[in-house]
């Protein structure tokens, strides 16, 4: 039959937004007769959800200045039916038909092809009062705005301290609210590592946030225009405001079994968004991929991969030729804290260990741009490369995370597209990356990481980690070779204090110090302890330089491990 004569094709898209609209704008560029028909809940098809928090703050002033496109912008640019207030209920996908919902009552709606986008729904947890008044979420255009005015009229309670929640926490205390996160785990951003997220935690508590961590919200009790909130340790807050901000799960119940969900109700496609039922795809925070390393689930709730998705999605319904595969999700993510920028790309080191996968770990504290061009800012870098093991190539990069005041966004970008390449740490020496003074340094933090991943690979260096602090106090000499003023204001216990500079006219010291033992070095971040180890191994000595040095062991442990008296 001649292409001409062909009834067009009815595509219809469940939900809108990033994953949604996105393939209905391609799908509408590669095929000029199809009916596209985007179903969407809510009222707005296409709105900037990650802007939000912003305009509770009133940094984004107009309401208007959320919305991206709009019914008619979208009839008027694409021909694309958009029908905002219509909620899917259910699928058929043997009679090819949707149920949806409507202000109208329900119909019945048939489909050539199916676009699945319905997106997660904000966790509400099981507790008494969950449904007082003061409970907000912020999940649409209309929470943005009823929380905005409500916004310095009182103290806030924030339950959660992911990205949405940090985000409302400091939306609420730039409009003056006091403000108190609640986090049920040991740390805020819980994917980020402990010695990162203890600075994200100071941030906090100097903008005047109160964080309570290991603790969840027990009880709601409404008192007419404030509520109690209880927490399971008996801590009491008042609140004009209570953000629940606990974290999302699949909207997919919609679905019953019309296609196969994972066991925590997540869409599973492959590398082109397919569901595995005939004509029927799907793309955003629903779904999920196959974990290369686990052989696990593995979401990234990320507006960037759904948009990007969506679009592939598109070109594998209605391209012709060779389509690009979805890429696993590395979780590319950054987030602003008041002062600071929190980032991480791939895998944390919980995710590793989880996985078998043997690793080793940088820390690294270095500055945003040359120290001698004035404002230069602390860079504080973790990275996880492989080390000697089955399931990855010794070296290869696997993750990254960053926090601090200038400079952080494009270095978690460079380590993003390094690990998108495959790229080994020590490949990351290699990269020709810009340098004048103002912007960063001839050895960037990215070269300075490339240069110690190297060294740890040809075994220049060895590294012990704050976490194995109470092995190395207890089983081996721990030599402290900062400066005698630095060492005043407080040391670990029973170390050894020689000072880098001393060292080579003070072996026979540490030798008998140690005893025939290990011998563990620090310094501040890691660079004076790095030249001692040198001059350790060269003098016979089997030892290692701790990652990151003192600045990584105070963030992960804190100021009780220090001591001030020497004996």
């Amino acid at each position: 039959m001649d292409q001409s004569t062909k009834a067009p094709l009815r595509i219809l898209v469940v939900g809108g937004v990033a994953a949604g609209m996105s393939f209905a704008a391609r799908a509408r560029r590669l095929d000029e007769s199809a009916e596209i028909v985007v179903f969407e809940r809510g009222l707005h098809p296409s709105f900037a959800n990650c802007g939000l928090p912003y305009y509770v703050s009133g940094e984004i002033e107009q309401r208007d200045a959320l919305l991206v496109q709009t019914p008619q912008s979208l009839r008027a640019a694409l021909d694309i039916d958009v029908r905002v207030g219509h909620d899917v209920v259910a699928v058929d996908t043997v009679e090819r038909t949707i149920t949806v919902r409507s202000a109208a009552g329900e119909s019945i709606e048939r489909y050539d092809r199916l676009m699945l986008a319905p997106g997660a729904a904000s966790l509400r947890p099981d507790i008494a009062g969950i449904d007082a008044p003061q409970v907000s979420l912020l999940r649409t255009v209309e929470d943005a705005v009823a929380l905005r005015e409500r916004a310095g009229t009182g103290p806030v309670v924030v339950m959660g301290g992911g990205y949405i929640g940090l985000e409302a926490a400091e939306a609420f205390r730039l409009r003056g609210d006091d403000v108190h996160v609640i986090q049920r785990g040991g740390h805020v951003l819980s994917r980020l590592e402990p010695e990162l997220a203890s600075l994200v935690t100071g941030e906090l508590q100097r903008a005047g946030v109160s964080v309570h961590t290991g603790v969840t919200v027990s009880e709601i009790e409404d008192h007419g225009d404030q509520a109690e909130v209880v927490l399971s340790n008996g801590t009491r807050l008042p609140a004009r405001t209570v953000l629940v901000a606990a974290g999302t799960r699949p909207d997919t119940d919609f679905l019953g079994g019309a296609v196969p969900l994972t066991a925590a109700g997540i869409i599973a496609v492959d590398g082109h968004g397919a569901t595995g039922v005939a004509d029927v795809w799907a793309a955003g925070d629903a779904t999920s991929v196959t974990d290369p390393l686990t052989g696990g689930d593995l979401v990234a709730a990320l507006a960037g991969p759904a948009n990007r998705n969506g679009r592939l999605i598109a070109d594998a319904m209605l391209g012709s030729g060779a389509v690009r595969s979805q890429p696993t999700p590395l979780g590319t993510s950054i987030v602003r804290v008041f002062g600071q920028a929190v980032a991480m790309t791939g895998r944390n080191r919980a995710e590793l260990l989880a996985a078998g996968v043997a690793h080793h770990t940088l820390h690294l504290h270095a500055g945003s741009h040359a120290g001698y061009f004035p404002g230069s800012e602390p860079v504080h870098l973790v990275i996880h490369f492989a080390a000697d093991d089955a399931h990855v190539a010794t070296g290869t990069l696997l993750g990254a995370q960053a926090v601090g005041r200038d400079g952080i966004d494009k270095r978690i970008d460079v380590l993003a597209t390094a690990i998108r390449a495959g790229l080994h740490v020590d490949d990351l020496i290699d990269l020709d990356l810009a340098y004048a003074p103002p912007y960063g340094s001839a050895k960037d933090p990215i070269t300075m990481a490339g240069l110690v991943g190297d060294n740890v690979l040809t075994g220049t260096t060895v590294l012990w980690y704050p976490w194995e602090l109470e092995a190395a106090q207890r089983d081996t000499l721990i030599l402290d070779v900062r400066r005698a003023d630095e060492r005043a204001r407080g040391f670990l216990a029973g170390s050894l204090h020689v000072p880098h500079t001393e060292l080579r006219d003070r072996i026979d010291e540490v030798r008998e110090a140690a005893a025939g033992r290990l011998v563990r070095i620090h310094c501040a971040s890691g660079v004076r302890s790095y030249l001692a180890h040198r001059q350790l191994v060269a003098a016979g000595f089997d030892s290692a330089t701790l990652s990151g040095g003192m600045q990584t062991l105070l963030a992960f442990h804190g100021k009780g491990i220090l001591s001030h008296e020497e004996h």
